[in-house]
């Protein structure tokens, strides 16, 4: 599985990126975790509002901090 964090560094970015890590590694999930930064890689999935949340590259979020559970039901 691969998920991409996308956002320019901001608060939210950063904890919407922690949030991921530690729900896949406490449902024991196998993922490559990703941050994209660059403006034009998140505009390129169509995203106009960060932190998004991109799974197998099917964008499942957009614009809030999500919480375990949200990350967890993206990912089933």
């Amino acid at each position: 599985m691969e998920i991409k964090v996308l956002g320019p560094g901001c608060k939210k970015c950063a904890a919407t990126y922690e949030a991921v890590k530690e729900a896949v590694s406490e449902a024991g999930i196998e993922a490559d975790i990703e941050k994209v930064e660059g403006m034009l890689d998140i505009a390129s999935y169509g995203v106009m509002g960060t932190p998004a949340v991109v799974v197998d590259n099917e964008v499942k979020l957009v614009g809030k901090v999500p919480s375990k559970q949200d990350i967890l039901d993206m990912l089933s």
